[in-house]
């Protein structure tokens, strides 16, 4: 039988520090849904890692979700969640998350994405609930560094709706749909954990 896992060497490496991250700012128990799992290796860490976070991975792709579903069940987490066909632009579940995380995402689609995961995140955090957001990001204060230009610049010439976002454009976008900037942790590899919190009001 074929193993369907994908393997990430960029998840090996950043789901750890994303994690501590996390931990600190979700301390509680809580209904977590990621957008874009991919392989599903970031989803399985973070469930291992808290029993009491109820993880829901999703992924647009079959492929992903195919992998998503062989690591859920060679590692057999019981708050590990099936993963969801779910496109950013498209329906989401109805129900309410604590927490809202997607990695590697904003910078990986068109700027639609990142208006309708704010748009989204909205409607379906609870008050308080936060969003973390984790890639590479310009900043108007800081030079880019230049592995970040290049990649930018492979990322335009696949998809010319892709590239690096400004880290301004996604707070204001965030902040419309009534989330705060919280927390800003650098990470390895000059990107960026973005933690947002939803108005509590």
């Amino acid at each position: 039988m074929t193993d369907a896992r994908l393997y990430s060497p960029a998840a090996a490496r950043n789901r750890q520090p994303i994690l501590e991250v996390l931990v600190e700012a979700l301390p509680g128990p809580a209904r977590v849904l990621e957008l874009a799992s991919g392989s599903g290796e970031h989803a399985c860490h973070f469930a291992a890692a808290r029993p009491d976070w109820d993880w829901q991975p999703s992924d647009p792709t079959p492929e992903a979700r195919a992998s998503i579903a062989a690591w859920r069940e060679a590692m057999a987490l019981p708050n590990l969640r099936a993963p969801l066909a779910l496109d950013a632009t498209g329906d989401w579940p109805e129900d309410e998350f604590e927490a809202i995380v997607a990695i590697n995402l904003i910078h990986i689609s068109p700027w639609a994405v990142t208006e309708a995961l704010m748009a989204q995140t909205r409607e379906r955090l609870e008050a308080d609930g936060m969003l973390l957001l984790y890639g590479p990001y310009l900043r108007a204060d800081q030079p880019t560094a230049a592995s970040n230009l290049a990649f930018d610049a492979d990322l335009r010439s696949r998809d010319p709706r892709w590239g690096i976002r400004d880290l301004a454009d996604v707070t204001v976008e965030a902040e419309r749909n009534g989330l705060g900037l919280e927390r800003l942790v650098e990470m390895p590899a000059n990107n960026l954990c973005l933690v947002f919190r939803k108005d509590g009001a």
